[in-house]
């Protein structure tokens, strides 16, 4: 009997500058009333906004400002406040953590899904899944949520106007995209969608089309949006870091770039760094550790290099790193559940610190 396979994503998927006003038109088809959770700048920055489109579609709403971490407080916050408030429907507005407080929130109460990611810094948005830390940004835990978004609205004008850096960091997490994809297919691993089911074609094609826009556009969407130019390669990088690359790693499975993040996390001084920043590292590690050809490595290193995406320890403030902590960081990483065991070559502590230290190697010496 062959392996059946899965594929899951969001009900709805809307891209396009100006998006934010309508927010109110796209929840009201959704319930009766919506508990709104924003960031704090864009609380402080797009408050009028968000009540003016609330009002306009007739739907009630209450706003709270998001407290700046995904963790079990906060979540057992927001979750008291959306039963207390009678919404049915929870709007995510902001970064990875403020949306994967909201789908937690609404799964824990029944609610709609609305996510609004204000920068694209992260494939969190299109997700069943969310990902708890401790209050002090450690990782603990993801969460298979059983349920991907009803809608994702994305307003591309707002997302250029964030600062490059946050676009530049969902270039890292996206550029692990296909790399991770492949590595699962590699072990014959399952996706991320159902248990027990093996990426679909559907998948595997977006994860690889993720891979092909980023090689295509990133360097010209950095360029433009340094600029505050909304371009279509600005558009196109917006779609990958959100969309094909939610998609694509939902549905083909992450590996050890992301259970390497997830050990870099264990280091205060990688605390500064952006999710997709730490990621981008981790793809070097991982395909240093699965013995990938070195001009593949010296390729993704160029191109993380042209954006500034870290590729070097010294380049997440762990210059002077000994060579015990980068041992915790391959603990943390070989954690059980850990998704680096998803990597089809022997793996041990050992393995992992020394692919690591090679990488670090490699690219510090490195004149491309």
């Amino acid at each position: 009997m062959s392996g059946g396979r899965s594929f899951g994503g969001p009900n709805k998927y809307i891209q396009c500058a100006g998006e934010l006003t309508r927010l109110g038109e796209h929840a009201s088809g959704l319930g009766d009333k919506a508990l709104l959770l924003a960031d704090p700048f864009v609380f402080d920055q797009y408050g009028p906004t968000l009540k003016e489109s609330m009002e306009r579609a007739g739907l009630a709403y209450q706003l709270e400002r998001f407290n700046g971490e995904c963790s079990q407080g906060e979540i057992d916050r927001v979750t008291a406040l959306v039963k207390s408030s009678g919404a049915s429907v929870v709007v995510g507005i902001g970064g990875g953590k403020t949306a994967d407080t909201a789908k937690m929130a609404a799964i824990a109460t029944g609610g709609r899904i609305v996510i609004v990611p204000t920068i694209a810094s992260t494939d969190a948005p299109c997700s069943a899944i969310a990902v708890r830390y401790s209050d002090e940004g450690v990782y603990q835990e993801a969460h298979f949520l059983g349920r991907n978004p009803d809608i994702v609205v994305v307003d591309s004008a707002v997302i250029v106007r964030a600062p490059v850096r946050f676009l530049v960091a969902g270039i890292g997490d996206a550029l692990s995209t296909w790399f991770e994809a492949r590595s699962n297919l590699d072990s014959n691993s399952n996706n991320l969608v159902r248990p027990n089911m093996l990426p679909p074609a559907a998948g595997i094609a977006i994860a690889r089309a993720c891979h092909d826009v980023l090689m295509r556009d990133a360097l010209d969407a950095k360029l433009a949006a340094e600029r505050g130019a909304l371009t279509s390669a600005v558009e196109n990088l917006i779609e990958a870091n959100t969309l094909l690359s939610g998609l694509g790693f939902e549905n083909c499975g992450v590996s050890a770039a992301h259970g390497i993040h997830d050990g870099l996390t264990v280091l205060d001084e990688t605390h500064g760094f952006f999710h997709g920043e730490k990621v981008a590292f981790g793809v070097l590690c991982l395909l240093m550790l699965e013995g990938r050809p070195l001009a593949e490595i010296s390729e993704m290193t160029t191109f993380c290099r042209s954006l500034g995406l870290p590729t070097r320890l010294a380049d997440l403030n762990l210059a002077s790193v000994s060579r015990a902590d980068i041992e915790r960081v391959a603990e943390a990483a070989l954690a059980e559940g850990s998704p680096t065991w998803k990597v089809a070559v022997p793996l041990s502590v050992a393995i992992v610190r020394d692919a690591i230290i090679a990488t670090d190697a490699f690219t510090s010496s490195f004149k491309g």
